[in-house]
């Protein structure tokens, strides 16, 4: 069985971890995988079974700059780079998978340079997982030309295969990443990467639901402060119970000032984390949420109503905000601005979105699956270079 080391750093969020083990759910059908964690633990997320797992010491991201745990930055560098290099070793990997390196994360170079040199020393292949949006942070001309030429050297330095997670009907790579003809590797468009049906583990919701949830939670105070500000407008209105969900990474101060909110609200329950968000999002009738990839991969999925409030963030807001407007412009869900977070404004989008249908799209979903099945044909039979292919 070919083996595939799984290389996937979060910073800020969790939404990289959920989409890699989701990815990984199809791939330990047919290879044995090594996932390398970056980030935080989670407490009570699960990667799937047959998967082994490597912690590395974790760093996050603060205000641009990474941030260590207990030690300096560059001691826990030091000990990052010595440990995924023993892992290759030990592993033997016939693939490396890097997480959305070289076109994000660069700061991560530090140990993913390295672990290139490892792969192109050792001839095993090398695959980037993509994302549906990338170059969407503010920056100069000049660094964005750099930055552009960066990732057009390493591509073409290391890498067998992109995988780019998305529909190419909806959000090809070159409307974000004008240059990606020139790679000198192949682009597969795998489709999104989204939970499948039968893993929906269903935990029962009584009555009618809304769900609001704010993915990892660092940046989601504002919003589940506005749902709850907005709960007793609703309360005569609907008959609907609010579950709201703050994430792993909300500041503690942050979410017991929202548990002191919720504590008088009759028609909503505040809970820190779920990590089966999906299940809630098949029973409710609205979501409510900042447009991650992974909760917006959930919502297209349940085809469940859906309001969208990209989050505060300047390192996210562009991705979601413009994840969500291409699919406002479909009448999938509904975009609303922070101007929108007072409790009667967002009170009055919440019962609008409720009186319209459930959305349809035959948007591909099939991400997972399909870069499975990519990985299968490359590393049993090696394809030519310079395609830009889609799963069919």
């Amino acid at each position: 069985m070919k083996k595939i080391l799984f290389y996937c750093q979060y910073l800020a969020g969790m939404g990289h971890l959920v989409r890699s083990t989701e990815i990984i759910r199809s791939l330990v059908k047919d290879f044995q995988v090594c996932l390398v964690i970056g980030g935080e633990p989670i407490t009570g997320f699960t990667v799937p079974s047959g998967a082994e797992v490597v912690y590395l010491p974790a760093l996050r991201e603060d205000a641009g700059e990474l941030i260590a745990f207990g030690q300096s930055l560059e001691s826990i560098k030091a000990r990052r780079i010595e440990r995924l290099l023993l892992v290759c070793d030990q592993f033997q990997p016939d693939c490396v998978i890097t997480e959305c390196f070289p076109f994000s994360k660069y700061k991560m170079s530090f140990e993913l340079v390295p672990l290139l040199e490892w792969a192109k020393a050792a001839q095993v292949k090398v695959v980037c997982s993509l994302r549906d949006l990338v170059m969407t942070q503010k920056m100069s001309e000049k660094g964005m030309v750099r930055k552009k030429a960066r990732i057009h050297d390493q591509i073409c330095r290391y890498y067998d295969l992109v995988l780019y997670h998305c529909d190419r009907n909806l959000q090809p790579l070159d409307a974000c990443f004008p240059t990606a003809a020139d790679l000198d590797c192949e682009v597969f468009y795998t489709g999104y990467v989204a939970q499948a049906p039968s893993l929906m583990l269903q935990e029962k919701i009584q009555g009618p639901s809304i769900v609001a949830s704010v993915g990892g939670g660092r940046d989601g105070y504002p919003l589940l402060k506005a749902v709850i500000g907005a709960s007793p407008l609703l309360t005569d209105a609907i008959p609907h119970h609010i579950y709201a969900f703050a994430g792993p990474f909300m500041p503690v101060s942050q979410f017991e000032a929202l548990q002191a909110l919720a504590a008088t609200k009759s028609n909503l329950t505040l809970r820190r984390f779920t990590p089966n968000l999906i299940s809630s999002l098949l029973q409710a009738d609205l979501s409510i949420s900042l447009g991650g990839y992974n909760t917006t991969m959930n919502v297209l999925r349940t085809h469940v109503r859906s309001l969208i409030v990209p989050s505060p963030s300047v390192d996210q807001a562009d991705e979601q905000r413009s994840r969500a407007a291409l699919l406002a412009q479909r009448n999938i869900v509904d975009l609303l601005t922070a101007r929108q977070l007072s409790p009667y404004a967002l009170a009055y989008a919440i019962l609008r979105r409720l009186a319209q249908p459930k959305p349809t799209h035959a948007i591909n979903l099939e991400g997972a699956r399909n870069a499975s099945e990519r990985l299968r044909s490359l590393l049993y039979k090696a394809p030519s270079k310079r395609q830009i292919t889609t799963a069919a």
